[in-house]
């Protein structure tokens, strides 16, 4: 009997998600097991492995095209079925369907409209990202779309040598275009010109998070200035020793992890009628992904040290920038630190990243006249740090607490070892 496929929520924060590419066609068997589409989600694209047996019948979510979880994006059942009344039925609950393999049908996907010729030009010219454009239909693997997106190189001008035809990293960094594939040099438009840039799924979902964070959590700021100079000397000291440098991260989320074990209080989550203090030490790192933040997470931080940190930390940053990490490895952070350093930002508040109770803002590290303890200047590499806390889990003075401490570690990191 002809049933219908659902999107299922591939994600714990899942609310939506896009047919990045269908790996059955119409009339396909498919066994339970089969991976049946590509789908992205608010974090990741990820496998949609089918739970049901039979024959592909329809495809009602076509590629490019986005349904939110529940809603219809297929129909499965035997070789032959009569789908009409399934379909009628999609369509009476306010959902519409794709053209068939062997029909006119005009419709399109799942609470969305058809865009029009002149819609899916404005949507090229607005510089959307692959995600919700015809070049999804273009077999590529996440790395080769990102370097292809870096180098301004269009993917339909890229023979791909994967599998199927699928363009691959290699593929990109050897193509070179002739005459007649070479992109036009670009023209710049008029001063002022407004472009309208189609909101992905991911950045909706981020939007909806962080306005429910900020508006629920009651948000208040402890901020202090901290002398790292003895991190960057302990740091210097061990990567003389080591054949792979250790990076500045790793060390605050070290500290962080100590300073986190003497104040547990800071390690928790409001949850409505309980609060709940973590027994692991959890410590996410927001990561700019290219289309959004995502924020991968190293677990039981209170039991590594610094050079494992590190070394997890990388593999979950090179997943994230290719947009493969499991709802596992960003999902369910304890406690979040958020670093603008890098992008020369001196200090900022960040919002809470949920469960968690705080997020810890670091901004750059900059040569600072600080006054020694008899009153002398001399010049220190100082870095201001921010604890954004829920107000409904953690008082004032249990925040100011964890910050003295974790000020204390980073200018005497002997103190970890009391």
């Amino acid at each position: 009997m002809a049933e219908r496929i659902l999107m299922t929520a591939l994600s714990p924060t899942m609310e939506e998600g896009s047919i990045v590419s269908w790996k059955k066609s119409e009339g396909d068997a498919v066994a339970s097991g089969d991976i049946l589409c590509e789908v992205e989600t608010d974090k990741a694209t990820m496998d949609y492995e089918s739970t049901q047996e039979g024959v592909l019948l329809r495809i009602v979510l076509p590629e490019g095209r986005s349904a939110t979880v529940g809603q219809t994006i297929g129909i499965i059942g035997d070789q032959g079925e009569d789908v009409n009344g399934l379909l009628a039925e999609v369509e009476a609950e306010g959902e519409r369907v794709a053209p068939g393999a062997d029909t006119g049908e005009t419709s399109v996907s799942a609470g969305h409209e058809a865009p029009t010729p002149a819609a899916r030009s404005a949507e090229a010219d607005s510089g959307g990202r692959a995600e919700s454009g015809a070049a999804h239909i273009i077999k590529a693997s996440p790395l080769a779309r990102k370097l292809a997106q870096q180098k301004n190189i269009d993917l339909a001008s890229i023979k791909g040598s994967g599998p199927d035809g699928r363009i691959v990293k290699r593929d990109v960094e050897q193509f070179s275009p002739g005459p007649a594939t070479a992109a036009p040099t670009a023209v710049a438009g008029p001063a002022g010109q407004d472009r309208t840039i189609a909101v992905s799924g991911r950045r909706a979902v981020i939007a909806r998070r962080l306005s429910q964070s900020k508006f629920e959590a009651p948000h208040y700021y402890v901020r202090d200035s901290v002398n790292v100079e003895a991190v960057i000397a302990a740091r210097s000291m061990l990567n003389k020793q080591l054949p792979q440098k250790v990076g500045f991260n790793a060390f605050i989320i070290k500290f962080v992890a100590e300073a986190l074990k003497r104040h547990p209080g800071i390690n928790a989550s409001w949850q409505e009628n309980t609060i709940v203090q973590f027994g692991r030490i959890d410590i996410g790192l927001a990561v700019d992904a290219g289309n959004g933040l995502i924020t991968p997470i190293v677990r039981n931080c209170g039991n590594r040290g610094v050079v494992d940190i590190d070394a997890e930390l990388k593999r979950l940053i090179d997943k994230a920038q290719l947009n493969a990490l499991t709802p596992e490895e960003y999902t369910g952070a304890t406690f979040t630190i958020s670093n603008l350093g890098s992008f020369g930002v001196e200090e900022f508040t960040a919002i809470i990243n949920p469960p968690g109770a705080a997020i810890l803002a670091v901004g750059e590290t900059r040569p600072t006249p600080v006054a020694d303890h008899n009153g002398e200047l001399a010049v220190r590499p100082v870095m201001k740090i921010t604890l954004s806390s829920d107000h409904r889990v953690i008082d004032g003075a249990a925040a100011a607490g964890f910050m003295h401490e974790l000020k204390l570690m980073m200018e005497n990191p002997a103190r970890v070892l009391y």
